[in-house]
């Protein structure tokens, strides 16, 4: 149930709020905005003691109860649209935002050359694989702790935040130090064990849409984070596997609307992985602005042919510059700057 406090009431009329709920059988999840206090009270309405009689305190400005299995994530919990800040970056804000980087980080000339070139072409987050999950233990995994700290070097010289994955519960701390977002990507979409040490490191967490994932099981994994006291939630859409073969995946843009619909979360689209073709890129990147996503991750490199990890749909340089010229006046459209 969803328990919204009036505004200006004392941290003492809050506290017998919270008691009552956890009196009741429930959990409090306290959520402050910048008017109201909203409290999320985990629990089964249909088995535990019902909450409603709460609206007659004095505090209490409503009681909402709620059906759905995914509580805290679901606009019935948070009305208005949630933003995340990112060092100066408010994700699911007016401003539309975008990351760009490598797939991999391989070398420190290849990551700088190419967070130079995205900053200069106005991305505001650098993103890059330190820590890789590949299909064959044979492919390039990834430069590990070297490739954080070759991100943390191009933060400190570019300004970029940084994005990159988290694939290990163990690597949690480690990636959080060098990281300002953690990406947990498609194939851990449903560890869930993973998706709490993630949210308990406190920072912003960027969660993948799985390869066969329903939109419903990836709304309830996104739980796991806010249930875990991390609001610093966002959705990635990144293709779903289907029995299309001319791309890689099937970028499933209705996920849009459906995301702003469901959740009061940003939502973010990968064209890079959605379509695993460069060529491609551009025309998803102005489909999703126009249907009204908050940011784009891009795979981006200065020579793709020679990538060690998904050359083929990363775009060169000049093609993310001519890109980012090229989503302005869709940016302005869709009422974003």
């Amino acid at each position: 149930m969803i328990v919204v406090l009036k505004p200006n009431i004392a941290k003492k009329e809050e506290r017998a709020v919270l008691k009552e709920i956890r009196k009741l059988g429930y959990r409090p999840h306290v959520m402050r905005g910048v008017e109201r206090t909203v409290i999320g009270a985990i629990g089964d309405e249909r088995t535990h003691q019902t909450l409603e009689t709460l609206v007659s305190w004095p505090q209490v400005e409503s009681v909402t109860p709620i059906q759905k299995r995914y509580k805290l994530v679901s606009r019935d919990a948070h009305a208005a649209n949630s933003t995340i800040n990112v060092r100066g970056n408010v994700i699911g804000g007016k401003k539309f935002q975008v990351m760009a980087g490598p797939c991999s980080v391989e070398s420190e000339k290849q990551l700088m050359s190419t967070a130079e070139a995205v900053a200069k072409a106005g991305a505001t987050i650098l993103r890059g694989g330190a820590f890789k999950p590949r299909t064959s233990p044979y492919e390039f995994q990834g430069l590990g702790e070297r490739g954080l700290k070759l991100l943390d070097k191009a933060r400190r010289e570019t300004g970029l935040a940084v994005i990159t994955e988290l694939l290990s519960e163990q690597h949690a701390e480690l990636v959080a130090e060098y990281a300002d977002i953690l990406q947990i990507g498609t194939r851990n979409a449903q560890n869930f064990q993973l998706l709490i040490a993630a949210a308990k490191t406190g920072k912003p967490v960027l969660l993948k849409r799985g390869l066969s994932m329903r939109i419903e099981e990836w709304l309830l994994a996104g739980e796991y984070v806010l249930a875990n006291e991390n609001c610093g939630l966002m959705f990635c859409e990144r293709g779903v596997r289907t029995f299309e073969t001319y791309t890689r995946n099937t970028l499933d843009l209705s996920t849009i609307p459906i995301i702003k619909q469901e959740s009061h979360c940003p939502i973010v689209i990968d064209p890079s992985q959605g379509a695993g073709r460069a060529d491609l890129v551009a025309a998803m990147c102005k489909g999703a602005v126009a249907m009204g996503a908050d940011a784009l991750l891009i795979e981006v490199h200065p020579n793709p042919a020679e990538a060690w990890s998904d050359g083929a749909q990363q775009v060169s340089l000049e093609a993310f510059r001519r890109l980012m010229n090229d989503l302005r006046p869709f940016i302005a459209a869709a009422g974003r700057e």
